[in-house]
């Protein structure tokens, strides 16, 4: 693995490098210790600190993750940070604040929501704004009630 890798302009299939800096390029697979990327486009990154500015990721996981102005499919990290993005599914194990974005999914242990949506929010300590569609009680009723119907309908279709 290469010391430090910098690069612009480039479309790449997989980089590794301790310290990485990308600007306006794509990659298929990314795995840098720290990784600071700007207007990237990413199938999957793994990372020991990520920060990405303006970038369009499947899958990013990182023990210190920072997005802004972001599309990503799947973010987990120990802390994860998502400022003014779009994320269906962020999940930070110790910490995850989520500001002035939209997520499906937002998991962690301490969750901080500053002017966000969410459609489920789970989380041990959970402070801030947040519109969410189903809390985790909402969720685990509704999950239930589908499973039921579900379950009395196979009995029905079976005869």
């Amino acid at each position: 693995m290469e010391e430090k890798i910098e690069i612009e302009g480039q479309s790449m299939d997989i980089v590794e490098a301790e310290f990485l800096t990308i600007k306006q390029s794509t990659a298929r697979a990314v795995e840098a210790g720290n990784a600071e990327m700007q207007q990237v486009c990413a199938l999957s990154i793994d990372s020991e600190k990520a920060e990405i500015t303006q970038g369009a990721i499947g899958f990013v996981r990182a023990n210190e993750l920072s997005m802004n102005q972001c599309i990503s499919g799947v973010s987990m990290g120990e802390k994860t940070d998502v400022n003014f993005s779009l994320c269906p599914v962020a999940i930070g194990r110790d910490e995850a604040e989520v500001k002035r974005s939209a997520a499906g999914i937002i998991i962690g242990s301490n969750v901080e929501v500053k002017n966000s949506a969410s459609v489920i929010l789970i989380g041990k300590n959970i402070q801030g704004n947040v519109t969410t569609l189903f809390d985790w009680k909402s969720a685990l009723a509704i999950t239930a009630v589908a499973g039921g119907i579900y379950g009395f309908l196979r009995l029905l279709l079976k005869r």
